[in-house]
């Protein structure tokens, strides 16, 4: 392949990785509230916040409006000043049982800090409800058809808890209720070191006659805390059904639809961030289940499990796991492996995750060693660019060989330059007779994209990431740079916007992709070659709004080109040769064409 075709390949290969990734951040800056769903005319049980049509999501999610953060703060503080509440303290997760209701409304991932600043507190995942950030899990019974109505527990049931009752992985707690009527209701709860709880349904009918009753299950969320559902990344309802992942519907569809039912047997159902996920699994096959919009920016998940019936003297129980925590891959793997169908695939890893899962291990496992992510991300780049290496001596070698039939393709050019089927055929042929691989300066730079769109995806999706520093002012390698330099790193009073937001790294970005450009032979064509000339600070920009550590690993990638580069031409001087002859006759074309 000549030097324009190789650049033609490498400009495919940037615009390749700018539309792929450049979509989703358009989206996000010119729609940023384009999954806020509209409101529907039915009521909650609990009460409802504000519809949330007008607030401003964010990638990872949580609250943005500053009315809202004031008042959930005020308001847990008065629910959980409660005495109503069974304390929960585990490894994973941290919070309350509200005997209100018997409802699920207070946990807090521990190991995860809401922001960067620890002293923040724990990231919480449930807030009661009637909160801004409302969101639990709540477990009853509905009537079952044919049979004398009872008295069910509902959410202004006070349900019982032994005293001192405290609910670790070494002791479950057993909650009850009895209607007066000879049934008693239990919902005991157990918890494991990560994010998973085992929530058991039990009835005993101590009354004269059978009754009959069907088991529930219920998520009940506002989306005002939901983070921005990407075409990359989803954020809302989504579940497994036969074995089957499905990411949807999105909050704006389920809004419109009001109830969307789930086809399929339900292994498991909830809602998503893009770092935590609430999800119902029930023990046993045959429960259906479906998502519903109760208005008001208020979404249930529901399992409705089939009518039982209780003789007297008998009792009854249904098991359901709930999971309310961090999307950790090796968690949800383990999970996955005790016999959920499919949970580390919770994660959006998209099409590619036969190709992003070992990277994200590769990396993972770099960072195990060395103990900062920002170093793994470096190692990471050289160990690709050591793989490829081969690849990129061929890729030179093929340049040179190149360079040395020139003369004999101009010449077959030349003679040929009426009949183009029989001049490629000629071509073709002088490339087999010389042991030319025309394509063979083309394969390094798509080899990087998967590389770099894994990475990509890797930063976005893993929590493992988040909040991980590398050095100086870098604090959190998943969120963009924080220093931009049209505000003077911070120093002038004004948001800069997201597409203007050029912070060191992309500077950095800019510069090193320049200098890999310069080290390039030069374009003949002057048009090619003022694209060329403009590319690293287009990038520059497309790339601003990234995490911090796709910057680092494309900087880092950068450098090592251009050491490559510079390796590469010493083992092959006709090349380098070749190519400052190419760019001296560049400069004269352009200069003639002033």
């Amino acid at each position: 392949m000549d030097n324009q075709n190789y650049r033609n390949m490498i400009l495919a290969g940037i615009l390749t990785v700018t539309i792929l990734l450049g979509w989703d951040q358009a989206m996000r800056y010119f729609y940023p509230n384009a999954h806020a769903p509209k409101p529907a005319a039915t009521a909650s049980a609990a009460p409802t916040p504000a519809a949330s049509d007008a607030v401003k999501k964010t990638r990872e999610g949580g609250l943005t409006n500053p009315a809202d953060i004031a008042l959930e703060a005020k308001d847990i503080k008065t629910a959980l000043a409660s005495p109503a509440r069974v304390r929960i303290e585990a490894p994973g997760l941290s919070g309350s049982i509200n005997l209100v209701g018997g409802m699920l409304d207070d946990l807090s991932a521990n190991r995860h800090t809401a922001t960067l600043d620890a002293a923040q507190g724990a990231q919480r995942i449930y807030s009661p409800a009637g909160t801004p950030a409302q969101q639990f899990a709540q477990f009853g019974w509905t009537m079952g058809d044919g049979v004398p109505a009872i008295a069910l527990p509902n959410a202004q049931t006070v349900w019982t808890a032994p005293a001192g009752a405290k609910l670790t992985p070494q002791s479950p707690v057993t909650i009850s209720w009895n209607n007066g009527s000879g049934q008693t209701f239990t919902l005991t709860y157990a918890i494991d070191a990560d994010y998973m709880l085992t929530v058991t349904q039990g009835i005993s009918n101590a009354g004269p006659a059978p009754v009959a009753v069907k088991p529930v299950a219920q998520l009940n969320r506002t989306d005002k805390t939901a983070a921005v559902d990407s075409f990359n990344v989803h954020a809302g309802p989504f579940g497994a059904f036969d074995e089957t992942v499905s990411f949807g519907p999105d909050y704006k569809d389920l809004a419109e639809a009001n109830t969307v039912t789930n086809q399929g047997n339900p292994n498991w159902i909830g809602f998503t961030d893009i770092y935590w996920m609430s999800t119902l699994i029930p023990e046993k096959a045959g429960a259906t289940s479906d998502f519903r919009s109760l208005g008001g920016g208020i979404f249930l998940a529901n399992l409705f499990y089939p009518q039982v019936a209780i003789a007297p003297g008998q009792q009854s129980s249904r098991v359901t796991k709930l999971f309310a925590g961090a999307k950790e891959t090796e968690v949800l793997d383990r999970y996955e492996a005790a016999g959920i169908p499919n949970f580390g695939l919770a994660i959006d890893w998209g099409w590619f995750r036969w190709f992003e899962k070992p990277i994200f291990w590769l990396l993972k496992s770099l960072f195990d060693a060395v103990g900062n992510f920002g170093v793994a991300i470096m190692l990471l780049t050289v160990i690709v660019k050591g793989i490829m290496f081969p690849v990129s001596q061929k890729q030179f070698a093929s340049m040179a060989a190149m360079k040395a039939i020139q003369p004999k393709m101009k010449a077959l050019q030349d003679r040929y330059k009426d009949d183009k089927q029989k001049q490629q055929q000629e071509i073709m042929a002088l490339y087999k007779q010389e042991g030319v691989n025309p394509l063979a300066g083309c394969l390094p730079i798509f080899l990087q994209i998967p590389v770099f769109f894994a990475l990509y995806k890797t930063l976005i999706v893993s929590v493992e990431m988040r909040h991980q520093p590398f050095a100086l002012w870098i604090k959190d390698l998943s969120a963009p740079d924080p220093l931009h330099i049209l505000n003077l790193f911070g120093l002038l009073p004004f948001d800069v916007p997201s597409f203007l937001g050029i912070g060191v790294l992309a500077l950095l970005l800019g510069i090193t992709m320049w200098l890999q450009f310069k080290l390039n032979p030069a374009q003949m064509d002057p048009v090619q070659q003022q694209v060329f000339a403009i590319m690293p600070w287009m990038m520059m920009f497309v790339m601003a709004p990234f995490a911090a550590g796709l910057l680092l690993y494309w900087i880092t990638n950068n450098l090592l080109t251009i050491a490559q580069q510079a390796y590469l031409y010493s083992k092959h001087p006709a090349l380098k040769v070749q190519a400052d002859k190419d760019a001296e006759d560049a400069k004269r074309a352009q200069a003639r064409g002033k």
